[in-house]
C-alpha cells in the first residue's frame, strides 16, 4: 500500500513537472521576442516546435510503453527532456531553442502516454476518477506557479541592491542580457532529479484492458478513415489551439496594446489564466452532475467568446481580468470533448486516445497562424482566429451523438424509474 501511494505521489509530481514546463512559454514570449529580435511569426515557431512533438510521438509512445513498460519510458522521457533543456542552457540561441523545445515536447508527450494508465493501476480503478481530477488540479497549480517563479527568478538576477543566492548560482552561467534563460538551468536540474528518482523506483505491473491497448499502425489508419474520428481529432486540435492561442499571446498583447510589463502584469495574468482554468475544473465537476455535457460545452464556448471579446477590445485594466476568465470558461472543454469522442466509439479506445493526443499539435499550428496574421495585420487581428476554433467547438455541442451520455442526477433518476417499471412488468 505504501509503495502504491509512493507511485501515485510520483505520478502527481510528474504532472506538476509537465505543466510547469509546458505552460511557461506564454509568460516568456515577450522576453524571447525582445532578446532574439523576433517577428511574431518567428516567435510562434517556439510553441510550434514544442507541440509538434506531440504529433510525432503520441502514437509511437503508446507502442513503446507496451513494449518497454512505464518506468523505462518515463526515464527515457525525462532524459530526452533533460538533453533539450541543457543544450539551450549552454547555448542560448534561437535555433538551439527550437531544437530544445522539440526535445522537451517529445519527453512530455512520452510522459503523458505513460502516466495515465499507471495512475489507474497504482491508485486503484475505484479511485481513478478522483485521482485524475486531483492530477488536473496539480497540473493547473503548476501552471499558476510557473510564471510567478519566472518573475521571482528574473527580479533576483536583475536586483542591483546586492548579491543573493539566485545571483550567486546563475551569474556565471548565463549572459546578463538573457536572465530569463536561467529558467532552463532550473528545468535541467528538475529533469535530472526525476531521472534519478524514477530509475530507483519500483513500479507496479500495468495490465491494460483490451480496450486500452494501443493497436498497430493498421488500426490507427483504419480509425482515421472514420468520419467521427476525424471530427473529434479536429475538436481536440481546435481546443488546444484555443487554449494555447490565448495563454501564449496574452502577455504580448497586454504589452503591445496597453504597455503592461511582461514580468509583472503579463506573467501574473498568465498565471491567473491557468489558475482560473483549475478553479473552473472544480466547478465543471459539479455542473457535469447536473447538466448534459453538450449543453455545458455550448455555454462554455459562448462564455469564452464573450470574455475574449472583452479582453481584446476593452480597456487594459479590464483585459487583466477578462483573459483569466477566458481560462475559466475553457476549463471544461478538454474533458468534455475527449469524453464525447471516446463515448462515440464502440471499440479501439486505446488507439483512439493516441490519435486524440496527436491532435495536441493544434497548439503548434494555430500559434503559427496567429503569429503570421499578427505580423500582417496586428496581433489583435491575429487573435481573431481563435473565434474560428471556438466556433468549431460550439458545433460539437450541436452534432455530437455519443453512445453513452454523461450521467446526471436527472438521468440517474430516469434510469432508476425505468428499471423499477421493467421489474414490475
Amino acid at each position: 500500500m505504501k509503495r502504491r501511494n509512493y507511485i501515485v505521489g510520483l505520478i502527481f509530481l510528474t504532472f506538476f513537472v509537465i505543466s510547469f514546463i509546458t505552460n511557461i512559454l506564454g509568460a516568456l514570449n515577450p522576453n524571447v521576442i525582445q532578446s532574439f529580435n523576433l517577428s511574431l511569426t518567428l516567435s510562434a515557431f517556439l510553441p510550434f516546435s514544442f507541440f509538434i512533438a506531440y504529433g510525432v510521438m503520441s502514437i509511437p509512445a503508446g507502442m513503446l510503453v507496451e513494449k518497454y513498460k512505464e518506468r523505462k519510458i518515463m526515464v527515457a522521457a525525462f532524459a530526452v527532456a533533460f538533453s533539450g533543456a541543457l543544450i539551450f542552457s549552454m547555448f542560448p540561441h534561437y535555433l538551439v531553442f527550437l531544437i530544445s523545445l522539440f526535445l522537451m515536447g517529445t519527453g512530455m508527450a512520452m510522459l503523458q502516454v505513460a502516466i495515465n494508465p499507471l495512475l489507474r493501476v497504482a491508485g486503484g480503478e475505484e479511485h481513478f476518477a478522483f485521482n485524475s481530477v486531483l492530477a488536473q488540479l496539480i497540473f493547473g497549480g503548476a501552471s499558476f506557479i510557473a510564471p510567478l517563479f519566472l518573475t521571482y527568478l528574473i527580479n533576483s538576477l536583475q536586483n542591483e541592491a546586492g548579491s543573493n543566492i539566485v545571483k550567486s548560482i546563475f551569474s556565471n552561467l548565463i549572459p546578463e542580457s538573457l536572465s530569463w534563460t536561467s529558467l532552463y538551468w532550473v528545468f535541467s536540474i528538475m529533469f535530472l532529479i526525476m531521472v534519478i528518482i524514477i530509475s530507483f523506483s519500483k513500479f507496479p505491473v500495468v495490465e491494460r484492458k483490451e480496450d486500452e491497448i494501443a493497436g498497430n499502425w493498421g488500426v490507427h489508419k483504419g480509425l482515421f478513415k472514420q468520419k467521427t474520428v476525424i471530427l473529434y481529432f479536429i475538436g481536440i486540435f481546435a481546443y488546444v489551439g484555443t487554449e494555447q492561442g490565448v495563454s501564449y499571446w496574452l502577455s504580448k498583447f497586454l504589452y503591445t496594446y496597453h504597455g503592461y510589463d511582461p514580468l509583472t502584469y503579463g506573467a501574473t495574468t498568465v498565471g491567473w489564466f491557468w489558475g482560473m482554468l483549475s478553479i473552473g475544473c472544480l466547478v465543471g465537476l459539479v455542473l457535469l452532475k447536473l447538466f448534459d455535457s453538450k449543453r455545458i460545452l455550448l455555454v462554455a464556448v459562448i462564455s469564452a467568446s464573450v470574455f475574449l471579446s472583452i479582453a481584446l477590445f476593452g480597456p487594459g485594466y479590464i483585459a487583466l481580468y477578462a483573459f483569466p476568465m477566458v481560462g475559466f470558461s475553457l476549463s471544461v472543454m478538454w474533458s468534455i470533448v475527449f469524453s464525447l469522442a471516446l463515448n462515440s466509439a464502440a471499440s479501439h479506445h486505446g488507439s483512439f486516445s493516441g490519435i486524440l493526443c496527436t491532435a495536441i499539435i493544434g497548439g503548434a499550428v494555430i500559434q503559427l497562424i496567429i503569429g503570421w496574421l499578427g505580423d500582417m495585420f496586428g496581433l489583435r487581428t491575429g487573435m481573431f482566429f481563435i473565434y474560428l476554433t471556438l466556433a468549431y467547438l460550439f458545433s460539437i455541442g450541436i452534432w455530437a451523438k455519443p453512445i453513452i451520455s454523461n450521467e446526471t442526477i436527472n438521468l440517474k433518476k430516469k434510469l432508476k424509474k425505468q428499471n423499477v417499471r421493467a421489474e414490475n412488468v
